[in-house]
């Protein structure tokens, strides 16, 4: 998907959580206008919260929603951007 389909996908915040809603995920106000305003800016979108609360279905919903592949990074601690980046573990990724 182009930048410009992107942006074609993100009407609007409401679109966004029409099409999130599409890939069975119900995203609140707060969340598709955060996801509406990363998809214009072409900003990435930090997601964080409690273990369980749903970041990693957000993400793969906005992937689906994009078209893109989901590449999925788990943090933990003592994890810094040289390991995240460079350095892949898999065995902590599972």
């Amino acid at each position: 998907m182009t930048r410009a389909d992107a942006i074609e996908v993100a009407a609007s915040p409401e679109a966004v959580a029409t099409r999130l809603a599409a890939s069975r995920y119900l995203a609140d106000d707060g969340l598709a206008t955060a996801i509406f305003l990363a998809i214009r800016l072409g900003k990435p979108l930090l997601l964080e919260g409690a273990p369980g609360v749903g970041k990693t279905e957000a993400a793969k919903a906005v992937a689906e929603l994009l078209g893109r592949e989901l590449v999925r990074l788990q943090c933990y601690e003592g994890i810094d951007a040289a390991h995240a980046l460079y350095e892949w573990n898999y065995q902590r990724q599972l």
